[in-house]
């Protein structure tokens, strides 16, 4: 998905595990869901579908995603 992320207001993911490991969501996107990793901001970033992303995170709550 080609989204222009100009404007994109980052916020870490408030399950990162710590060590490092975090992600950020830009959640003012309608419609997306852009992900990227927090130690490079300046990288490449994942967007998701609403649809998409709603399906991650139901799964994570759930408890139907391993852990490992």
């Amino acid at each position: 998905m080609d989204v222009g992320l100009t404007g994109a207001h980052w916020r870490k993911s408030s399950h990162s595990g710590g060590g490092g490991a975090c992600v950020e969501v830009a959640d003012n996107f309608p419609g997306v869901m852009p992900v990227r990793d927090s130690k490079d901001p300046h990288g490449p970033a994942l967007v998701f579908s609403a649809a998409a992303w709603q399906s991650f995170i139901t799964a994570v709550r759930t408890g139907e995603l391993d852990a490992r």
